[in-house]
C-alpha cells in the first residue's frame, strides 16, 4: 500500500514536471502607450502582437503587464508585454515566471538591438545587457544572464547623439515595406524555441 502511494506522488510529481517543461514564458520588450507603438525599441511588443494576432489569441491586462496564451503542438506560450516601461522590465519578468513555474531555459526575451542592421536575426543562449537597459534591469532582478535572447536589429543609422531619438523613433518608409516579412520570421522563431529548442532555432534562423 505505502509503496502504491509512493507510486502514485512519483507519477504525478513527474506529471507536473512535463507540465512545467512545456510552459514557455515569451518577453517582447517595449515601452506601453500610444506614442510608442511603432518606434524601433517597441519591436519587442510587436513581434508578439503579429503573433497572435495571426493565431487569434488576445492580450489581457494582468499584473505588470499584457498577457496572452498561445496553444501550439502540446506547449503552452505565454506571450507577456510587460509594462512597466523598458528601464523596469525584470519585476514582470520575474513575477510571471515565478507565478507560472516557468524554468529560466524556457524563458525567450525579445528586444531591439542597434548594433545588427536593420532586420537581421541574433538569438542567443545567455549573454551581457549589450547596453540595453530592459535586459540590463532583467539581469539584475533575476541575478543571471542566462536566459534565451532574440535580438532584432534596427542598425544605428543615426547622428551623434541623436540615439534616443532614433531608438524612440518610427520605422522609415523602406522598412515599413520591409518589416511584414521579419514580423512573420519573428513569429517563427517563437514556435521553434518551444518545439524544436534553442540549439536548434540558433541553427535554424541565425542570420536569416
Amino acid at each position: 500500500m505505502i509503496k502504491w502511494i509512493s507510486n502514485l506522488f512519483a507519477t504525478t510529481k513527474s506529471e507536473h514536471s512535463s507540465t512545467i517543461m512545456k510552459k514557455f514564458l515569451i518577453v517582447g520588450l517595449g515601452n506601453i502607450g500610444a506614442e510608442y507603438v511603432n518606434t524601433r525599441h517597441n519591436i519587442g511588443f510587436k513581434i508578439v502582437d503579429f503573433l497572435a494576432r495571426k493565431e487569434g489569441v488576445s492580450f489581457e491586462t494582468v499584473k505588470l503587464g499584457a498577457l496572452a496564451e498561445y496553444k501550439f503542438k502540446g506547449r503552452t506560450f505565454l506571450l507577456l508585454k510587460p509594462n512597466t516601461y523598458m528601464n523596469l522590465s525584470g519585476k514582470a519578468v520575474q513575477y510571471w515566471m515565478e507565478k507560472e513555474n516557468v524554468p529560466l531555459e524556457n524563458i525567450l526575451v525579445i528586444t531591439d538591438d542597434l548594433n545588427l542592421p536593420f532586420g537581421a536575426i541574433r538569438i542567443r543562449q545567455k549573454g551581457s545587457d549589450g547596453g540595453h537597459n530592459g535586459l540590463k534591469n532583467i539581469n539584475l532582478v533575476l541575478n543571471t544572464q542566462n536566459y534565451a535572447r532574440f535580438r532584432f536589429g534596427i542598425s544605428d543609422e543615426f547622428k551623434k547623439g541623436k540615439q534616443v531619438d532614433y531608438v524612440l523613433g518610427d520605422w522609415d518608409d523602406t522598412e515599413k515595406t520591409t518589416l511584414p516579412e521579419r514580423l512573420e520570421i519573428g513569429s517563427e522563431i517563437i514556435k521553434s524555441f518551444g518545439t524544436a529548442g534553442l540549439e536548434n532555432t540558433m541553427t535554424s534562423f541565425n542570420g536569416k
